[in-house]
């Protein structure tokens, strides 16, 4: 299953105010340069943990229905899912009736799962012939992410800014690890 964002998040979770308080600075030399930091961080966090930290929206693609009958959404939180499209061999999607899937968020990661007994026509491409378009993340504004993540992107981004990869230690310091630690979604193979 390939992914792809289709709406970004319009704001950060840190604000610039935020990060410049944090850091104890109050000129504007640096503040093209913070903002870069904030980005990364949140960027580097999501995909290090699987999350979408504010609302953005994807699309997930498939070639095949699942043989189990259920797509495993790679990114938490799930908001909603939007639609499920299968494509014919000339590339016009059909919108598959919600009332022939239901959406697991009970589960982690959470799922959507075909409903069993219904039967559903291959895709006519052979590649990316299904599409789930979903919503995630913990909210529209910087407010519904919690605490400890915003305090985990404020430590990463200190360090960032202080030394400026002069270290060799990992991409992100310890302390933030541990502030995450909750978040981490393992995989067993």
């Amino acid at each position: 299953m390939s992914i792809l964002l289709t709406t970004p998040p319009t704001v950060e979770p840190i604000s610039l105010a935020e990060a410049k308080a944090h850091l104890r600075i109050s000129h504007t030399d640096d503040d093209t340069y913070i903002s870069t930091l904030i980005i990364a961080a949140r960027r580097i966090v999501e995909i290090q943990y699987d999350l979408s930290l504010l609302q953005q929206s994807w699309s997930l693609y498939a070639d095949q229905w699942p043989v189990d009958g259920v797509f495993a959404i790679p990114l938490s939180p799930l908001l909603s899912v939007v639609d499920l499209k299968v494509y014919g061999d000339d590339d016009v999607a059909a919108t598959i009736d919600p009332a022939h899937y239901y959406i697991d968020k009970a589960s982690f990661p959470a799922r959507v799962a075909l409903r069993r007994g219904r039967v559903f026509a291959p895709p006519g491409r052979g590649t990316n012939g299904l599409e789930l378009k979903i919503t995630t993340g913990f909210g529209i504004s910087a407010a519904s992410v919690p605490l400890e993540i915003k305090q985990a992107l404020l430590i990463i981004i200190a360090d960032w800014y202080a030394n400026r990869g002069d270290t060799p230690d990992s991409v992100i310091p310890v302390a933030a690890l541990e502030l995450l630690s909750a978040y981490k979604n393992v995989r067993l193979l």
